[in-house]
């Protein structure tokens, strides 16, 4: 059985990107390599283009590479082909709510539900400097061990232990 968890952001070239990388590599470190990752946006307007120059720069010095990526948009298949979509503010969450199609397995939540604390949406970095940035990526990471523990308790055992 394999999980498949996406992440969404409005251009994918911040938000939804480093946490894709950041949640892939602590779900790896938990042993659950098997749950795959993948990030998009619910716009058009970076199509193809890798993350934003602050979003790489920033992640490369916490050990975390981006320079892989590429962004794509929401498509109306992907609430099908993930069950877990996490948006990074209440605006992607309407929109991905409306988009959804009736009956599809993908469960959207916001990313920060898992940190009440830290209000529900992830602070866009774009138009800032790195201290957005940097922040953006703390809550990343405050937020995505949170994320490992629910599906720890939710996955059956052969999700746990794939790839381990």
């Amino acid at each position: 059985m394999s999980f498949k968890i996406l992440t969404v952001c409005t251009g994918n070239i911040c938000r939804s990107p480093s946490a894709e990388v950041i949640l892939r590599a602590r779900l790896a470190e938990a042993g659950l390599a098997a749950v795959e990752v993948d990030s998009a946006g619910t716009a058009d307007y970076h199509i193809g283009e890798p993350p934003s120059d602050p979003a790489q720069r920033l992640a490369s010095r916490r050990g975390y590479d981006l320079s892989a990526l590429r962004a794509r948009q929401v498509s109306a298949s992907d609430f099908d082909d993930f069950d877990l979509i996490l948006a990074m503010d209440r605006g992607h969450m309407s929109r991905l709510t409306r988009m959804q199609p009736p009956g599809s397995r993908g469960r959207l939540h916001l990313f920060l539900e898992v940190m009440p604390q830290a209000g529900p949406d992830l602070p866009d970095p774009y138009y800032g400097g790195d201290g957005d940035y940097e922040l953006m990526l703390d809550l990343i990471e405050a937020a995505v061990p949170a994320w490992i523990a629910r599906l720890q308790e939710d996955l059956p055992g052969p999700a746990r232990t794939q790839g381990a």
